[in-house]
């Protein structure tokens, strides 16, 4: 990111939207913006494979594996407005397991980009599947998006649920009844 133009953007928009960004509260706007905004994309920048850094292990494990309640801040790309909530993931490993840290540095990676929650569904699933070469991923992404809660339908309590099941989780109505009775189980 070029710091010093999105520091100028975000001054012009200031401006065009009839603000004075020399007042003593819009004085430093640009800049804490520019460092959002980077902060909030990073994702962009970040390598799958650095990230795992080998936190890939080798595992007798055939067990179905849940990482619940990881939260999620994202972007939504069509209004830059925030969205957030809990991604639930389950796995079958195949010989190998992935890290639990690195599961929710995967999801981080792709959630710092702009987004829909759907295809950020699609791409978590598909990361930790073909990462591990698991026999079976599901990722549940549950959401609220201030996008129709500040504007639009101005919908304050709605929620939007989506998931990607592949692998045994798509192939056994079974495994993906148990995911889903595990992921909405109390703690």
């Amino acid at each position: 990111m070029n710091e010093k133009k999105v520091t100028q953007l975000i001054h012009e928009l200031l401006l065009e939207i009839g603000e004075d960004p020399k007042r003593e509260g819009l004085q430093k706007t640009p800049e804490r913006v520019m460092k959002s905004l980077a902060f909030l994309t990073q994702g962009y920048n970040q390598d799958p494979d650095k990230v795992v850094n080998n936190a890939i292990f080798e595992s007798e494990a055939n067990n179905m594996i849940i990482v619940r309640d990881i939260e999620i801040y994202s972007l939504c790309e069509h209004h830059m407005l925030p969205f957030y909530g809990k991604c639930h993931i389950g796995y079958i490993p195949q010989k190998k397991v992935l890290g639990v840290s690195k599961i929710c540095r995967l999801v981080d990676i792709y959630a710092r980009r702009l987004q829909i929650q759907e295809r950020l569904t699609s791409q978590i699933a598909n990361e930790i599947l073909e990462r591990i070469d698991a026999e079976g991923v599901g990722v549940v992404i549950e959401c609220r998006h201030l996008c129709k809660m500040m504007r639009g339908v101005e919908k304050q309590n709605s929620v939007m649920t989506t998931s990607s099941v592949l692998g045994s989780f798509r192939d056994q109505p079974e495994t993906r009844a148990e995911f889903l009775t595990l992921i909405n189980r109390p703690i």
